[in-house]
C-alpha cells in the first residue's frame, strides 16, 4: 500500500480524549485545554542503536517505544493523552510488519486511554521510530528534577536491572530462573503513570524515570537541584532472581543498565508515609534508598555506600553522542 493508504489503515475510528478538535486527516491535529498545563516530549528510536529486530518483534518495537515516552510523562507527573508517530521505513519492510508495530503501540495506548493524532512516513536506510507525546498535568503540579531539597528521602519504585537482564537473556539465548519476568520487563515495561498521578496532593516531589540507569537519573536530580545525594547499595532493590548472575553484572545492570522505566525521586520526610501508602494501594513496591545531603563538597554529586565504603557514583549509562 502507498503512504496515504497506510495512514488510512492506522487512523483511529474514534477518539477517547474529548479535548480533540481535529485528529488525523489535516496538516495538523488540534486539541483544546482550559484547566491544565500541557507537557510534551519526543524520543527517537534507531534500529541497532535503541532496539534490534534480533531480540524484538515489530509488535514489541512499537509497544516499547511508546512505553518509553509514557514513562517520560510519568516522570513529569503528567497524564499522557496523545501521541504522534513518524517512521523511516527501510527497504524490505512489509505492510504487515508496520501494522504489527502500530498494534504494539495501540495496545499500551489503550491501557492509558491515549489517542494517535498524527505523524509521518518516509523511506530510508534503516528503521527509525520518532514519537512525540503530549500530556496534561494540573496547573503548577509538574514535577521537576530541580525539586530536591536537603533532608529529602530518596526513593525508587519496583526493582532495578530487570530490563538489562532480559536483554542479556535474549541476546545469549539463555535458560535461567525467572527469565519470563526479565524478558517481559525488557520487551513490555510498565510506566508508572498511576503512581505519579497519586502524588498530586504532595507539594514537592522530584522525579526522574529510570531510562538511562539510576546513576544517570540521580546525577541529573542532584545537578538540577544543586544538592548531593547519598544512596545505600544494600537498600537498592533488585529481583531476587538477579542474584544468579555475577556480582559485576548485578552492579552494572542496576546502576547503569537503564530501560527499567521505574521512577526514582526525592520527597520530604513528612510525606514519605503518604507516598508509601499510595504505592501499597497500587501493589507497587517502593524502597527508601538514600538521602539528599548538604556538605562542603562540590554540589551536584551522587555517592554510593557499599561494603562500608563510600564512592562517587558517576553519571554513566546510555548517553547519546552528538556528531557520531
Amino acid at each position: 500500500m502507498d503512504e496515504f493508504q497506510f495512514i488510512d489503515s492506522i487512523k483511529p475510528k474514534s477518539y477517547t480524549q474529548h479535548s480533540i478538535e481535529k485528529g488525523i486527516g489535516d496538516d495538523a491535529a488540534v486539541f483544546r485545554s482550559m484547566t491544565y498545563d500541557t507537557v510534551t516530549a519526543v524520543d527517537t528510536f534507531v534500529e541497532d542503536i535503541h532496539f534490534s529486530k534480533k531480540t524484538m518483534k515489530f509488535y514489541h518495537i512499537g509497544y516499547r517505544a511508546l512505553a518509553a515516552n509514557i514513562s517520560d510523562m510519568a516522570a513529569m507527573g503528567a497524564e499522557p493523552k496523545f501521541y504522534l508517530v513518524s517512521i523511516t521505513i527501510p527497504p524490505g519492510t512489509s505492510s504487515k510488519e508496520l501494522q504489527q508495530m502500530y498494534s504494539g503501540m495501540k495496545e499500551i495506548a489503550t491501557d492509558y486511554k491515549m489517542d494517535l493524532i498524527g505523524g509521518d512516513t518516509v523511506s530510508g536506510k534503516q528503521l527509525v521510530v520518532c514519537i512525540t507525546i503530549i500530556g496534561f498535568v494540573s496547573r503548577g503540579k509538574a514535577r521537576y528534577r530541580s525539586h530536591a531539597s536537603v533532608g529529602d528521602i530518596v526513593f525508587v519504585t519496583g526493582t532495578l536491572g530487570d530490563s538489562q537482564a532480559g536483554l542479556h537473556i535474549l541476546l545469549d539465548d539463555l535458560e535461567v530462573t525467572g527469565q519470563e519476568q526479565f524478558i517481559k520487563s525488557h520487551l513490555m515495561p510498565t510506566p508508572r503513570v498511576q503512581f505519579a498521578q497519586s502524588l498530586q496532593t504532595l507539594n514537592r516531589v522530584a522525579l526522574n524515570d529510570v531510562s538511562d540507569g539510576i546513576a544517570s537519573e540521580l546525577n541529573e536530580i542532584a545537578k538540577a537541584s544543586n544538592v548531593n545525594i547519598v544512596i545505600d547499595d544494600a537498600k537498592v532493590p533488585i529481583n531476587p532472581h538477579l542474584e544468579q548472575f555475577t556480582k559485576e553484572q548485578q552492579h552494572e545492570w542496576k546502576y547503569f543498565g537503564g530501560e527499567d522505566f521505574e521512577l526514582v525521586g526525592t520527597v520530604p520526610p513528612k510525606d514519605w508515609q503518604s507516598l508509601k501508602e499510595n504505592a501499597i494501594k497500587m501493589t507497587l513496591d517502593i524502597s527508601e534508598i538514600g538521602l539528599v545531603t548538604d556538605n562542603k563538597m562540590k554540589k551536584g554529586q551522587v555517592f554510593l555506600k557499599k561494603e562500608n565504603q563510600t564512592h562517587l557514583l558517576i553519571k554513566q549509562g546510555y548517553i547519546h553522542k552528538v556528531g557520531e
